[in-house]
């Protein structure tokens, strides 16, 4: 969706999608965009949260009209300094460790601080420092959001927060709180920058592709599946046909209800089947063997059709994933004994069940996943029940380098902090993806596990002194995990 606002031109890419996202990981957008002086930064940041009320979308923008990133009394040195060439050479001395002259420098700043605020002239000027601390709001009517805003004590930051239940929130709402932090930056840009005080300028709201807090595998995205692309881009689209219903129904489409998804181990199939909940914004319901199979007579069949009954009560997006399908309800053969009796039971129960799933639940998804899809029946596994079928092979030598990458990046965002580097320069990804032939996801995870943990157990003993993960330390982990040749 797009629209124009204050004179710009604002895209939103898959607001659906962003919204989804959110329910399982911080979605941080117009981290990179860029305003006129003096607002030096807006951030907006979706998330989820809980509350008495239910769960609940939850919207904060934060504008800036400082820079934190530069501490103060570098500011107060710049000011001090100047560009003359005295204060270039002072630079100079600082520079370059003299403590005499840092001494005096800052002594100088420290006495033009305690003037400013002596002649008042610390305060900020323009329309925000016309506003008292405080909290006011701003309101998108047509779209029913209502946003908090509270100002610091020296108006350089302004913050709006608003909530949406989360059965509710929309596409539009989304676009309601992006026009309102605009609005809000208008407002500090004051009456001078005209009615259009953003002209000109092009705002692209996307998610963020390596979220900033530890991924596990309840939170892992489609963004952070590296090496699989052709796999990826089927499932993106199998998302989009689930989060727009209303495109199926124009058409008379039917989306697919059931996903096979088989392969080696390791390959991340149950990883891509949370990965896919997460993009659709859908509930995760694992099923598991010792749910379903059980040793007393009519057990097992009554638990699989106990299963299907919740599925159809379900009034929130659900993925249903049953995992290692094989062991659940592959045929045991023509055996007359109790044990091939029972399982033949639950996999006839199980083909009556999906054949009207979908219309009985819309919101509900199956995925399965197997590493031996040679002894699923083919019956169960036919197009309208399963219309799906995606092969998850090992990744070859280009896709390991782009898992390597994704991984390094995910841990860099995560860990990496003013002072810290967790990656030295020059990672050859290319020599890593070549080295590391024949293994899976899950093995290069192990990879840098097993480094980090021995960078981790070395700072411990020397109390910090230790260097950047480096190749060298990256490829003798991956020739340690693959052993003697």
């Amino acid at each position: 969706m797009s629209f124009e606002y204050a004179g710009a031109t604002v895209e939103i890419v898959d607001a659906a999608t962003i919204l989804a996202a959110a329910r399982v990981n911080p979605v941080e957008l117009l981290r990179r965009a860029t305003f006129p002086a003096p607002v030096r930064r807006a951030t907006l940041t979706v998330s989820s949260a809980d509350s008495p009320s239910g769960p609940r979308h939850v919207f904060v923008a934060e504008i800036r009209t400082n820079d934190d990133d530069v501490p103060q009394r570098e500011r107060i040195r710049a000011v001090v300094l100047g560009n003359d060439p005295v204060g270039t050479l002072l630079a100079k001395r600082i520079a370059a460790g003299d403590p005499v002259t840092t001494k005096i420098v800052d002594g100088v700043g420290a006495a033009a601080v305690a003037a400013y605020k002596k002649l008042g002239l610390d305060r900020p000027s323009g329309p925000a420092a016309e506003r008292e601390p405080g909290a006011a709001v701003l309101a998108d009517a047509a779209a029913g959001v209502q946003a908090a805003v509270t100002y610091d004590q020296a108006g350089s930051v302004v913050r709006l927060r608003a909530e949406v239940p989360r059965d509710d929130v929309q596409p539009a709402h989304l676009e309601a709180m992006v026009k309102l932090t605009l609005q809000a930056v208008a407002e500090l840009l004051g009456p001078e920058a005209g009615e259009q005080p953003l002209a000109g300028r092009r705002y692209v709201v996307s998610r963020e592709t390596i979220p900033r807090v530890a991924t596990t595998t309840q939170t892992v995205t489609l963004d952070q599946v590296g090496g699989l692309a052709d796999v990826v881009a089927e499932l993106r689209q199998i998302a989009v046909s689930f989060r727009h219903p209303e495109a199926m129904a124009r058409w008379g489409a039917r989306r697919p209800q059931g996903i096979l998804m088989y392969g080696p181990p390791g390959t991340g199939k149950t990883m891509l089947s949370r990965a896919l909940a997460n993009e659709i914004g859908a509930d995760f319901r694992e099923i598991r063997t010792p749910e379903i199979l059980d040793k007393w007579l009519g057990g097992s069949e009554r638990n699989i059709k106990q299963i299907f009954r919740d599925a159809r009560r379900y009034r929130v997006p659900t993925l249903i994933l049953f995992d290692e399908f094989d062991s659940i309800i592959s045929y045991a053969g023509s055996g007359g004994d109790a044990a091939s009796q029972a399982i033949n039971a639950v996999a006839g129960i199980f083909k009556q069940e999906m054949n009207d799933l979908i219309e009985a639940n819309p919101n509900v998804i199956v995925v399965a996943t197997t590493n031996f899809p040679h002894r699923v029946d083919d019956s169960l596994i036919r197009s309208g029940r399963f219309d799906v079928k995606i092969s998850v092979p090992k990744p070859d030598e280009v896709s390991r380098a782009e898992i390597f990458r994704k991984m390094i990046a995910q841990l860099a965002a995560v860990h990496e902090e003013p002072g810290f580097t967790m990656f030295a320069d020059g990672i050859d990804l290319a020599e890593l993806g070549r080295l590391s032939h024949g293994m899976t996801g899950a093995d290069i995870k192990e990879i840098l596990r097993r480094v980090q943990l021995a960078k981790a157990m070395q700072d411990a003993r020397t109390g910090g002194l230790v260097e950047p993960i480096s190749q060298q330390d990256l490829v003798a982990s991956v020739n340690d995990l693959l052993g003697p040749r």
